[in-house]
């Protein structure tokens, strides 16, 4: 067997390929969410003793020393050694993250404002996990999809039904052509139906996923259109179909899935796609406010 990865990036790569049926390793769905657990928060991976990763992942210590023996690893040191040479060769954000996990762990219901000063470490954390996960290339292929598909259609079901609705108002007002899949209700099916190859279908879902939203992925994927995912984890069903996949962690104290981070990365991406049309960008956004003034729109 080819030697095993030896950088964090590898292992990343690795988790995809997995996921896409296009490694020489296969693993079952099981031990797969839990390699791409792992990859997700290299940090944690790096200083948790084994068995306390096999009691925040909900298995058994026993199960990660297969794994790594699966990946080719003499067993989990090694396997850990990877994530461990990483964080010592990068500590950018390794103390910022720790501190604002410890902080968000702390117990209190005191006082009101101690809920959103919490929220906002947690929502940092969240920030700095998805930066860390960022791949130049991946991103640069995406803003290229944004910016010149024939077509961009944008789907998410639940809350992430908001976060198809910003982004497609936020394209939408640097080119032409944006709209939610299924806008006029009429189905999914005849939505997809009216895309041309290479158009452009971005799908949002993190855990617990939608069924619904990793089907439309991989229909369109099948259908020739270009699919992009921003979902949460290399084990998302979303990733297999997907040209492009961005990672975003939720972690939080909210009731639900925190959203804080998706909208950062939404406002970045949005940012790179108008420096990318340049001009185009500038000619669209010049329309926009002659057509909100000629309407009157906004209060004076």
């Amino acid at each position: 067997m080819a030697r095993p990865p030896q950088t964090v990036e590898e292992l990343r790569a690795l988790a995809i390929r997995i996921g896409r049926d296009e490694a020489e390793i296969s693993l079952g769905a099981k031990a797969h969410d839990v390699f791409a657990k792992l990859v997700d928060a290299p940090e944690q991976s790096a200083v948790r003793s084994i068995s306390e990763l096999a009691g925040l992942l909900g298995v058994n210590p026993s199960t990660l020393t297969r794994l790594a023996k699966r990946l080719g690893y003499d067993g989990f040191s090694e396997f850990q050694s990877v994530f461990r040479n990483a964080i010592a060769n990068d500590q950018r954000h390794f103390y910022s993250r720790q501190a604002g996990r410890l902080l968000s762990a702390q117990a209190g219901t005191a006082a009101e404002l101690e809920v959103f000063e919490r929220l906002a470490r947690e929502s940092t954390a969240n920030i700095n996990g998805f930066l860390g996960q960022l791949e130049p290339e991946s991103l640069q292929g995406a803003i290229e999809l944004f910016a010149t598909a024939g077509r961009v259609r944008l789907h998410g079901v639940r809350q992430f039904h908001a976060l198809a609705s910003f982004l497609t108002y936020g394209l939408g007002m640097l080119r032409s052509d944006v709209a939610l899949l299924d806008s006029p209700r009429l189905g999914v099916a005849e939505a997809i139906s009216q895309l041309d190859e290479g158009d452009l279908v971005v799908v949002a879902s993190c855990a617990p996923y939608t069924r619904s939203v990793a089907h439309v992925a991989g229909i369109a994927a099948a259908n020739g259109h270009s699919v992009v995912a921003i979902t949460d984890s290399r084990a998302s069903p979303l990733v297999p179909p997907a040209r492009h996949a961005f990672f975003i962690p939720h972690a939080s104290s909210f009731y639900s899935n925190s959203m804080g981070a998706y909208v950062v990365f939404c406002e970045g991406l949005l940012n790179l796609v108008a420096r990318r049309l340049g001009r185009r960008a500038l000619s669209a956004l010049a329309e926009r406010e002659r057509l909100i003034a000629d309407m009157r729109v906004e209060i004076e």
